[in-house]
């Protein structure tokens, strides 16, 4: 029995034992990663998984049920029912709709391919720096997902995404240095730019220099400013604005960061574009930051509901086992003019964060994180590498001391991001 098969029959066989509605969402995926290791191919995977969920509510009691590879339909219907006793009525929240297939937006690549990128490009970062420890991955990922209800929804679509990872180890003496870079693309990877990335920053981190400290600017690269993004998607949540923990949920229409900050979800941009949530809402452009004014929170069917704003079409479930829950994907931060080199001839004196640990601030906004790779910068030139220190602030004041965006936006997750030049935060470190 396929997949397909089995999703009607769910559907039959739950409305037989009682539910008013159900739905099934279906989740399939194949992978090829290409794994290097110590500056040598190590392996090559093929790694395949399916998955399949059953949500029905009975007497308006909802009731999850889940599977990975082959089940009987019938033991996934009675559980569904066995847990839905133990659940309190709520309003049943369904799309409805007719079947729409969407089109794969990317485009398969071959693992010898995949090899062939992981040799080019640990080559050209051993060729300047022989001494190097150069570990790789590259994969090539297609996932399918199909969404069928009770109510005449049946959606359905297929991504293929390549991601490429690289990174360089040095060690001297007992000074350890780790520099990473990667991406994630829909149809090719740009080596070149990778490995060029990775070469600028071992080139910076030759010399270790005492770091500034005290209220400095700080240049967070594309790569390291999701530590001020993941907040700002935090407070706009709806579920969040319901329990009272986003600062941002009386301020709709008003300014909550600096004019610089311009942040939408655009559905059918890059690798990580998805044609409707896990709740069959097709998804949409949406600016909920526009020039620093608060315009909207993104919700899910019941937080849209409760909120009075409707739905976003931003209802995805962390897992097969999960409900929705607001979730934002495809951010895009609309970026300025310079490049990142520009950008640092821009700092009398001043701290650049590259790489960190840690990194995540929460909704609270507040952080103290240490800088895994960073350097300082004099003069408008980078010195050398800062070792053994800390940047501490709050996102929120941070956002409102924004003194430049980049024009070098890359993918960082699902983040689209340029570089950010604030003030006020505090750097602590060694001499």
């Amino acid at each position: 029995m396929t997949n397909h098969q089995s999703a009607e029959q769910l559907l039959e066989l739950a409305t037989k034992a009682g539910a008013e509605a159900a739905e099934v969402l279906e989740s399939q995926s194949l992978s090829r990663p290409v794994f290097f290791e110590a500056n040598r191919l190590k392996q090559l995977e093929t790694a395949q998984a399916e998955g399949i969920a059953l949500r029905l509510w009975r007497d308006g009691r909802p009731g999850l049920a889940v599977a990975y590879g082959p089940v009987e339909p019938q033991i996934l219907v009675d559980r569904a029912i066995a847990l839905s006793q133990l659940n309190e009525p709520e309003i049943i929240e369904l799309g409805s709709g007719n079947k729409i297939v969407y089109p794969d937006l990317g485009q398969s690549i071959a693992a010898q391919q995949l090899v062939e990128w992981g040799k080019s490009a640990i080559a050209t970062i051993r060729q300047a720096y022989p001494e190097s420890i150069c570990t790789a991955e590259f994969d090539c990922e297609i996932e399918s997902t199909r969404l069928v209800n009770t109510r005449g929804l049946d959606c359905s679509h297929t991504d293929t995404t390549l991601s490429g990872y690289l990174s360089a180890e040095l060690v001297r003496g007992e000074d350890f240095l780790n520099i990473w870079e990667g991406e994630t693309e829909r149809s090719t990877i740009d080596i070149h730019t990778i490995t060029q990335r990775v070469l600028q920053r071992l080139e910076w981190a030759k010399d270790n220099v005492a770091p500034v400290t005290g209220r400095v600017p700080v240049l967070f690269t594309a790569k390291a400013a999701d530590l001020l993004w993941g907040t700002v998607c935090a407070a706009l949540n709806g579920k969040q604005v319901l329990e009272g923990a986003s600062p941002w949920s009386d301020r709709l229409g008003q300014q909550v960061t600096s004019p610089l900050v311009t942040l939408s979800q655009q559905p059918d941009t890059g690798p990580y574009s998805c044609p409707f949530d896990d709740e069959g809402t097709p998804t949409r452009s949406i600016v909920f930051i526009h020039n620093g004014v608060l315009q909207l929170f993104y919700t899910d069917r019941t937080t849209g509901r409760t909120l009075g704003s409707g739905t976003t079409g931003n209802g995805f479930r962390p897992g097969l086992g999960s409900y929705p829950t607001p979730t934002l994907f495809n951010v895009l931060i609309k970026p300025g003019e310079r490049s990142l080199a520009d950008l640092i001839t821009q700092l009398d004196d001043g701290i650049v964060v590259d790489q960190m640990l840690g990194g995540s601030a929460g909704i609270s906004g507040d952080f103290s994180i240490n800088i895994d790779l960073g350097y300082r910068v004099k003069k408008g030139q980078i010195i050398g590498r800062v070792k053994d220190t800390m940047v501490a602030g709050n996102v929120y004041t941070v956002l409102k001391q924004l003194v430049e965006l980049g024009g070098d936006s890359e993918w960082n997750g699902s983040y689209h991001t340029p570089s950010v030049i604030v003030e006020g935060l505090s750097v602590i470190g060694k001499n």
